[in-house]
């Protein structure tokens, strides 16, 4: 039986949206649907470029004043900068408050984590667990809430790469991924029925033709895997990257087709000399691509 854990994500930051329109002004602009923040307390979404692009994934969580944005710390900055460029004369503050706010998960338990935090259940899969983000002062005595051990942020990207969630930034690159390559569409990071908002029409458009070919899916290797950035080889074909790993276990961009064809050939999949065996995420709905008839 996993242990229920909680860490301090470190290299997550906060943003901080907040004014009487700010609600609509992000609607406008994000993926995830700001109704579904209101009522279920936190949406997982993306800000794109107008090509469709992601630019910055981050956790929307509602408070009481506004928006909590969780991103990634090295990012926060420029998130807080792009949406003010946005802003234009809509009645809205936008703030990077990464120096005053972490970000907080809790897995292996079912029970809401009791801390002077704001705590919601991680938008994205229920078996990750928890998101909370609350004061920096005095929060890291609070951590050894009831029944949760206090772990660190490896331990959580261990069991985040295990369920094959990836990540922005490391598991898939900014400015140069849609939404459908980095699994948005399975997670939850993209509302199709809302309307618009920045680069919907290509999303909208790569859904209903399902033109995706790339996805991010679960890798293993028979030792630990080579660094983020690896190239992979499928049949000696370039055939994708690799990201974030733990180990043995990680998580890789790559080009469906091309795993499929090394795999129905019996050929190698490696990076870096490394022997990789692929598997697609068993929360996933898109599979590997079918042969094509003769």
């Amino acid at each position: 039986m996993q242990t229920a854990q909680i860490a301090e994500l470190t290299s997550r930051g906060v943003v901080h949206v907040t004014g009487p329109e700010a609600h609509g002004f992000l609607h406008n602009l994000v993926t995830c649907d700001m109704n579904d923040v209101e009522k279920d307390g936190a949406a997982y979404g993306a800000l794109l470029t107008p090509q469709g692009k992601v630019l910055f994934d981050f956790i929307m969580v509602n408070i009481d004043d506004g928006y909590l944005a969780d991103v990634r710390r090295d990012a926060a900055g420029e998130l807080a900068k792009r949406l003010t460029f946005y802003k234009l004369r809509a009645k809205v503050e936008v703030k990077d408050v990464s120096d005053d706010l972490a970000v907080l998960a809790a897995w292996g338990t079912d029970e809401t984590p009791e801390m002077p935090a704001t705590v919601v259940r991680d938008p994205r899969l229920a078996a990750l667990g928890f998101r909370a983000i609350g004061a920096r002062i005095g929060l890291g005595a609070d951590l050894a809430s009831p029944g949760l051990e206090t772990s660190d942020e490896d331990a959580y990207h261990a069991h985040r790469i295990s369920l094959g969630v990836p990540e922005g930034g490391i598991d898939f690159p900014f400015a140069d991924a849609f939404p459908h390559d980095a699994d948005m569409d399975d997670l939850d990071g993209v509302a199709f029925d809302k309307g618009c908002y920045v680069g919907q029409e290509v999303v909208s458009r790569m859904k209903h033709r399902g033109t995706a070919r790339k996805r991010v899916i679960i890798v293993h290797g028979d030792g630990d895997l080579p660094e983020p950035g690896t190239g992979i080889e499928a049949g000696g074909k370039p055939a994708g990257t690799l990201g974030s790993s733990s180990g043995a276990a990680g998580l890789a961009l790559v080009r469906l087709d091309r795993i499929k064809d090394a795999l129905d050939a019996g050929e190698s999949i490696t990076a870096a000399g490394v022997t990789l065996r692929p598997a697609i995420p068993a929360w996933a709905s898109f599979d590997w691509p079918k042969a094509q008839a003769d």
